[in-house]
Parts: C-alpha cells; structure tokens; sequence
C-alpha cells in the first residue's frame, strides 16, 4: 500500500503546538513516534503481533440475539448486554446464568446503548429511526418507554449517566449539528440541548454506534464523545464544544474513531480505523496526555479495525473488534493478541472484571 502522506501531515500538524512547548525528552519521543508512524504507512511489512500469553478469553454465553452492542457492567457479579431482536440480558452471578427478554414492542429494535444503574435499574437506546429510550426498575420484567424521536434521519449512537440522576445521549448530525439530549431526573424523562448550544458537525461527519463506547463522562458534567467519517475529531464540551482533530484512518463513511476510553480527563485512547477492512493496522489507533488537544501512534498497533476499548487498570488495556482482540500492559503503546473477536468490551465499575460481547458473551481472565 502507498504512504498515506495525508494521515501523516495530520499528525504533525496535530503536534506542533504541543512541541513548541514540549521538554527536550518529550520533543525527542513525539519525533519517534512521528518516524515510526511514518515508516511504518510507507508499506514496509508489519511486524507480526506476538500472543499475550498472561491473558485468554473465555465464552461464557451463548444470547439469543444474533448480535450484542449493547454491554453495562455494574459489578463483577452484575452485567447487563443488549442487542439486536429487541433482546436486554442481565446476569447477577458474574455471567454464569442470564435471564433475557425482549422489551415489548420492540422486536426489531437494535439495542447499541446501554447504561445499567444495578441489578434493577437499567436503560435502552437503539439505533435508528425511530429513536426509543426504555427504562426498567424492576430488573427486566417490565419496560417504560421514556423517549421518542421520529424525525428523519435520527440516529443516536452512544448514552452515559453523570451520577444516578443525569445523563445524556449523543447522536448524528440533523442538519449541521450532533443531536444531544439530557436527563436529570434519573431516565424518567429526556429534553434535547437548544440548537445554539449543540456541536457543530463538518458535513460527512457522524458517530459510530458500533459498541456505544463512543462517548465518556466526568465529574462536573465534562463529556468527550469522538466522530468519524469525513473528519475524526474528538468534541470536549464547556462554554463551548471544542473539536481537536484525531489523526486516525479518515475520510470515507467506513472510517473514523469508533470507541474511546480515557483513565482521566487527560489521559485517553481512541480506536477505530476502517470496518470494511478489519485486518488494516495503519491508522486505527491513537493516544492523547492532553485531554485529545494532541494525539500520537502506539509503537506497535492493535490488529486491525477495533470497536472497543476500555482500561483495565492505569497500564493495562483492552481492545477488540470484529478481526481480534488485544493487550497492551505499557498503557498502549504495544499491543499483543489474544484469541477472540467482539464488539464491545467492558470493565465492572465497581469491580475488577472484564467482560466481551458480540456473538458471544465472554470474560477475560489472567493466567498468571
């Protein structure tokens, strides 16, 4: 494949800013990666991953819905997972049995967001038109239709709650501007942001529900969510959404950021790349220390195309998408394969867990 020079102007257009100010050390690591990065798209052979061999997976359901977007992890005994046929599964022994329903009169309805409160309380967003928010509080038995959107052209991609009272739900442009709508009432009831205060989209730009992991939360009501297609930029909001630019794999609807997991509000990580070549390393993988204001490569990439991603602890990472899943114990700047491919990843909020989902439900455990 030929050098992308696009991708690899992004870049250091991204970082010059930051090297104005950076130590003599930090100049002399981003001019590494900048190389590696460079090289590395200029079709020499990729370097074959090696297998984390302290890790492996193992499936530990098989749910009636043919696919899982949808995955809230409470605790390590709490996991709730959602997806298509209108199916909600919630399991209180750490996965080893499920009870699964599908909400009523939402049959077709395809499940992508999903934010468990406990064992009782949870919420459902699809993707699609019409948009559906559904809320039980009875575990699953029964469900509470607490939003609805019929206009063309409505795709929400991604839900997170604040606290146990606010949150709010992110989606496609309408028009010019990304579709926001908030709740500080628990769920019960949804209002969308004024037209004025929304973020302003580049045309051909949207967000991927591939695992509703396309947006993260913090106290103080700070929100990040990330885009792909046209342009792949990260929104932080304030006074302001500002919009910094992610130099991964862009430019076609295919391609973009499509999960983001941050350790705290500077410290964070977006993948992505292109699903309809899952297996293209180059450019599906990006860091930030800033907060998302600059963004630099790992040394060794993930496999391919992935939709999720989430820490595990300060070092160690998980991702994983439809061509395989993978490691890093370095805090991403080298990854290695473990066997397995989902859609979205989770680690338990309170709890130490990690849990898959995509065809399967599976759990990630150490060999060590």
């Amino acid at each position: 494949m030929k050098t992308n020079n696009r991708y690899t102007c992004l870049i250091a257009l991204n970082t010059l800013p930051w090297l104005l100010t950076a130590s003599r050390r930090q100049r002399m690591m981003c001019c590494m990666f900048l190389v590696l990065f460079y090289f590395g798209s200029a079709g020499l052979p990729a370097v074959a991953q090696k297998p984390a061999v302290n890790y492996q997976i193992n499936v530990i359901a098989h749910p009636p819905a043919k696919s899982i977007r949808g995955l809230s992890v409470v605790t390590d005994r709490i996991i709730w997972a959602s997806g298509t046929g209108g199916q909600v599964g919630k399991s209180t022994d750490g996965g080893a049995h499920w009870n699964w329903t599908v909400v009523p009169g939402c049959d077709s309805c395809d499940w992508r967001s999903l934010y468990a409160f406990d064992a009782r309380k949870a919420i459902v967003l699809n993707a699609g038109a019409p948009a559906h928010i559904f809320l039980t509080e009875d575990g699953g038995t029964s469900w509470k239709r607490v939003y609805f959107d019929d206009r063309p052209g409505i795709f929400f991609d991604a839900i997170q709650f604040f606290n146990e009272q606010e949150g709010i739900a992110v989606g496609d442009p309408l028009g010019d501007k990304f579709a926001v709508i908030r709740t500080h009432n628990g769920g019960q009831s949804w209002e969308a942001d004024a037209p004025g205060a929304a973020p302003a989209a580049t045309p051909g730009e949207s967000i991927f529900a591939a695992s509703g992991t396309s947006m993260v939360t913090f106290a103080g009501k700070k929100v990040y969510f990330a885009t792909g297609g046209s342009v792949a930029r990260l929104f932080v909001s304030g006074n302001n959404w500002q919009a910094y630019t992610i130099p991964v794999v862009q430019g076609t609807p295919t391609t973009g950021v499509f999960s983001i997991a941050f350790l705290n509000s500077q410290k964070g990580i977006a993948v992505g790349g292109d699903y309809k070549q899952d297996t293209a390393r180059k450019g599906n993988c990006m860091l930030t220390s800033d907060g998302g204001r600059t963004w630099y490569p790992p040394v060794s990439a993930p496999g391919g195309f992935r939709s999720g991603v989430t820490y595990i602890s300060p070092k160690i990472l998980i991702a994983t998408g439809t061509s395989g899943t993978d490691i890093s114990e370095d805090g991403g700047r080298h990854w290695k394969s473990v066997e397995g491919k989902f859609n979205v990843v989770a680690r338990a909020r309170k709890g130490t867990q990690v849990f898959l989902a995509g065809k399967d439900i599976a759990q990630l455990s150490s060999t060590r």
